[in-house]
């Protein structure tokens, strides 16, 4: 008998209370069912439940929220990961008489010793890179080689299929830029001001003006 397993379980109000409540700090916060490999985690930041992340780069103070699969990716400081999102699936080889896996994971099937690495180092060819404070709403896919810009909005369930610039905010399937958050001007003096570079101290200091854009232009840009 087939059973039917959700790809994406929601999680427990006691697995939400866990992440959101735990004090976070320069070591990493991991829940106890993610998964990571070969992965570099900066300082402040949070994997929520069942997330996996491979041969990756996970800038500080970014978080999951939980069921969200990162492979040979670069993502940037301050981004918000929410439920289900995935970046960079798995990807097939459709020039092939079958895009079956069998044609690159020989071992597991016994039709070679040896898997097909050419292929999978076309895979690592096409790494995403997430920018700075990007959000990615529920169950995003971020397909192979996408670059998504600094301040951008992917809304909930879109597929991201093109590139996404700076503080642009896309939805849909496939994702298609329907505005910016800013002006052209407020967003080059955001840019400028590399905000999300600043030192631990400064960030203190300085908090409260990233609650208000205007304050934020008027004293740093």
């Amino acid at each position: 008998m087939l059973h039917s397993i959700s790809m994406f379980p929601e999680l427990t109000e006691a697995e939400v209370k866990q992440v959101v409540e735990h004090k976070l700090g320069e070591q990493p916060y991991i829940h106890p069912s993610c998964k990571v490999r070969d992965s570099h985690l900066g300082n402040w930041t949070a994997l929520g439940p069942n997330t996996s992340i491979s041969e990756s780069e996970f800038g500080d103070y970014s978080y999951t929220a939980g069921n969200v699969s990162i492979v040979w990716s670069t993502i940037g400081k301050f981004c918000s990961i929410a439920n289900g999102t995935r970046i960079n699936p798995g990807n097939h080889p459709q020039w092939r008489v079958t895009q079956h896996h069998s044609t690159y994971r020989r071992k597991r099937y016994g039709f070679d010793e040896v898997d097909d690495n050419e292929f999978f180092g076309w895979r690592k060819d096409h790494h995403c890179h997430i920018g700075h404070d990007v959000w990615l709403g529920t169950r995003v896919i971020v397909m192979p080689g996408i670059r998504i810009g600094i301040g951008a909005v992917v809304g909930a369930g879109a597929v991201v299929t093109h590139d996404i610039g700076d503080y642009e905010v896309a939805v849909g399937v496939p994702a298609r830029v329907i505005k910016k958050r800013f002006s052209d001007e407020i967003i080059q003096k955001l840019l400028q001001s590399e905000w999300w570079n600043w030192d631990r101290q400064t960030l203190e200091e300085r908090f409260d003006d990233l609650l208000s854009i205007e304050q934020f232009v008027e004293k740093y840009c």
